[in-house]
């Protein structure tokens, strides 16, 4: 499987299966890292019918099922290409959202699990992911969103925890 990251819209013709953001507190810059018992990932999931075609509405949708945080603002920053063999490529869209609210912690309807909220840097989130040179290349278009649009000091975050 190999992967490339474009800072670009997906082109027509390639689908989208997965749409996940980079959602930073904006009291603390930091950024929403879903550990699932020591499996990280970030928010986010499949488009569904009912999002018709909406990826803000994806991301919205899924960061509340899974990680109980409410979504304010949202701003598209690109998408990996995947090519596997014997399949169409495909893309993975990535965002970088705003978290308006933390509600109580409660179980993903889809997999019935409670995830914990781990609260990074952008600079350590790809670290803390496993997902290479990729996840920092977006967790830049990241920060370089969060700074210029909502004025987030994500170089001088507060120091990493969970928000539970």
């Amino acid at each position: 499987m190999r992967y490339f990251w474009r800072e670009a819209p997906v082109p027509d013709g390639l689908s989208v299966t997965q749409v996940y953001g980079y959602l930073l507190c904006p009291r603390t810059a930091r950024v929403l890292v879903q550990d699932d018992a020591g499996a990280f990932n970030l928010p986010g999931g499949k488009p569904e019918p009912a999002d018709r075609g909406d990826l803000v509405r994806t991301l919205v949708r899924e960061a509340m099922e899974e990680n109980q945080v409410v979504v304010t603002d949202a701003v598209y920053l690109g998408y990996q290409e995947v090519q596997q063999p014997g399949r169409a490529p495909y893309a993975q869209v990535r965002m970088v959202g705003l978290i308006g609210a933390f509600q109580e912690r409660a179980p993903d309807p889809d997999r019935g699990r409670v995830y914990r909220r781990l609260m990074t840097s952008l600079a350590d989130a790809p670290q803390v992911l496993g997902w290479g040179e990729l996840a920092v290349a977006q967790a830049r278009a990241a920060a370089r969103v969060a700074e210029t649009r909502w004025a987030l000091a994500v170089q001088a975050p507060a120091a990493a925890g969970y928000q539970d």
